[in-house]
């Protein structure tokens, strides 16, 4: 699967002067770490964020957010947001931005 390379360049954008941010192809689109922990990627064109168990529910309560179930099977920690949620820099930032604060929880790998 393909992941939309518009949405990506804005992710880029948005986290180009963030240190320890990479990106790595997998799942068939593109992930986002930090310090080499999954933080958020690009799965066709929605955003895949890890927001931790604490901020689950919360995460899920957002407009446009849904449990992921990349592999048929929900994975709590992480959520999908279609790309309705997106459309606005600050809903896209707001969102980046909680999967890189959760990934720096995480010990460096």
């Amino acid at each position: 699967m393909a992941f939309d390379e518009r949405l990506a360049e804005r992710v880029r954008s948005l986290v180009a002067r963030r240190r320890g941010i990479s990106e790595k192809r997998m799942f068939g689109g593109i992930a986002f770490l930090v310090r080499g922990n999954m933080s958020f990627g690009i799965v066709g064109n929605e955003l895949m964020v890890q927001v931790g168990a604490a901020q689950y529910t919360k995460a899920l309560a957002r407009r446009h957010a849904r449990e992921m179930d990349f592999t048929g099977r929900p994975m709590k920690g992480y959520v999908y947001v279609a790309a309705p949620g997106l459309r606005r820099l600050d809903a896209l930032r707001s969102w980046v931005d909680i999967g890189v604060q959760f990934a720096r929880t995480l010990p460096p790998k």
